[in-house]
């Protein structure tokens, strides 16, 4: 029987504990970043508005379409961006947008695997139908379940299911159930990110992360022998960087800083440049009307085929 793709991703991590790579492991949650600013585009194209706005793969394509064609499009785009339907895009729905667009592997990856779980085909996933789909066979096997611990992943997932659950009714939606699988690019699923890191780590169960399991994390030494220079700035990392308070020991805190860290807010600094160059009456919104009167600052780029996307995925994504 062939494993579910969740069950299978949890045995290859389970392997890889067991093994204990003598590679470094990077915890590390590297945000998608948009590319550093050009301090001036000489040749008008905005194309790093169009990347941020529209996403860096797809941007040529908009290059291609009228501007007839180009505004159509980035006007179905700005309906969508509007969240709340009041006829205005906000600062905080434009970040949104660009920060969605940043990621939207995360949301195709689950577009990918949506079927696999929403068994019922009412476009929603339970709990029920999660936990079927993926440990429905082991469930069956009181053996097989203990052989690969599954005992203590069930809950685990349970858990953060329940967190990404905002109305508790444990039934998600395509938003709930995409921070159920990719929570570190969630604000509201951090807290579980970094108890989940603290778990993994924390092997003396003390509800700490002290330098030696730290650095057992990333590299074991099983004959002794000298330590690579890069543990040893590990170590020293340790010291200097992640134990902030000099007690020897990571708290969740100290943890969160160390995987989620908070570095400038590109998605921010973006939306509020777009802001400022189309908010003709400044009244810090926009309009649909002022957006397309600055059509070539948003599109030139993917941003049509990114719509065109949308309008054929109706609300999967």
């Amino acid at each position: 029987m062939d494993l579910p793709s969740g069950v299978g991703w949890l045995l290859l991590c389970a392997c890889l504990v067991l093994s204990k790579p003598t590679l470094r492991k990077d915890r590390v949650y590297h945000e998608p970043e948009l590319s550093p600013r050009p301090a001036a585009e000489e040749d008008g194209s905005h194309k790093y508005d169009h990347e941020a706005f529209l996403g860096k793969e797809e941007a040529t394509t908009f290059d291609q379409l009228t501007p007839d064609d180009s505004k159509e499009r980035l006007g179905k785009i700005v309906d969508r961006i509007d969240g709340d339907k009041d006829g205005f895009v906000s600062l905080n729905e434009l970040k949104s947008w660009i920060k969605r667009v940043q990621k939207r592997y995360v949301y195709e990856n689950v577009a990918k695997v949506w079927s696999d779980y929403d068994t019922n085909k009412d476009n929603m996933i339970s709990w029920d139908e999660y936990k079927q789909a993926t440990y429905g066979y082991y469930l069956d096997s009181p053996g097989d379940f203990e052989q690969f611990t599954f005992k203590k992943m069930l809950p685990r997932d349970e858990r953060r299911f329940k967190a990404a659950n905002a109305d508790g009714d444990m039934v998600a939606n395509r938003e709930e159930f995409t921070s159920f699988l990719h929570p570190e690019d969630f604000e509201h699923m951090k807290d579980i990110v970094v108890l989940e890191t603290l778990e993994d780590i924390d092997k003396n169960g003390d509800g700490f992360v002290d330098e030696d399991e730290y650095i057992a994390d990333m590299f074991t030494n099983p004959d002794g022998g000298v330590e690579p220079d890069w543990v040893k700035t590990e170590r020293d990392q340790f010291s200097d960087f992640r134990d902030m308070n000099k007690d020897g020991k990571m708290d969740k805190e100290e943890i969160r800083r160390w995987i989620l860290p908070q570095d400038y807010d590109h998605a921010l600094a973006e939306a509020k440049h777009l802001v400022y160059e189309s908010d003709a009456n400044k009244d810090e919104m926009l309009t649909k009307e002022e957006i397309l009167d600055n059509w070539n600052l948003f599109v030139g780029s993917q941003a049509t085929n990114y719509g065109e996307d949308l309008t054929r995925r109706h609300d999967e994504l």
